[in-house]
């Protein structure tokens, strides 16, 4: 090996060696052995339920979470999931700035949803990546983005409480998809 080589991943030892340590989020029991979180990851979610669903845990276990260009926020559905709203930072329109308020949000919340409004290049993506694994933080996408640690979505969903046309609902079920760049697992969820 060249001094040159040598030298350089000195260098990236020495870089790697003061990374903070990737910690896992708390989760919602509905989701426990589905998807773990952790700490300077992004995942990718389809649905409301889900974005609300992998803020919950991290509420619940008195972190600070927030919400950013979800214009249609549901306060009720999200202390359904038991999301503690004196502890939320909601932003639903950031507009042009959303990358700076996300990474704003990123700087001091465990975790941050984002519903972006347009495609997301990987270019802005990997500033975010970046501010992930700096604050110790993990971001829900609600929507597309470049590099994720897992997708989840909701490939079936049966609501339960309606007979016959009268009732009310009481709870649905969901089966939840989750892929891991190729790897594939699936599972029944009971949401509230």
């Amino acid at each position: 090996m060249s001094a040159q080589v040598v030298e350089l991943l000195q260098r990236q030892i020495e870089s790697l060696q003061g990374a903070p340590t990737r910690l896992t989020v708390p989760l919602h029991p509905a989701f426990d052995g589905l998807v773990q979180l952790r700490t300077g990851a992004s995942y990718a979610v389809d649905s409301a339920s889900l974005a609300l669903g992998l803020a919950a845990g991290a509420s619940q276990a008195g972190e600070w979470v927030g919400f950013a260009g979800w214009e249609d926020f549901g306060a009720e559905a999200a202390t359904q999931w038991g999301i503690d709203l004196r502890r939320t930072v909601l932003v639903p329109e950031p507009g042009e700035l959303w990358l700076e308020v996300t990474a704003a949000l990123v700087d001091v919340l465990k975790v941050v949803v984002l519903k972006p409004r347009t495609w997301v290049d990987a270019k802005s993506a990997s500033i975010l990546d970046a501010r992930l694994r700096a604050r110790s933080s993990t971001l829900v996408v609600w929507g597309e983005w470049p590099r994720v640690e897992a997708r989840l979505s909701a490939e079936r969903v049966v609501w339960d409480g309606v007979d016959h046309g009268r009732g009310r609902l009481r709870r649905r079920a969901l089966k939840v998809a989750v892929d891991r760049g190729g790897r594939r697992s699936a599972r029944d969820v009971l949401l509230p």
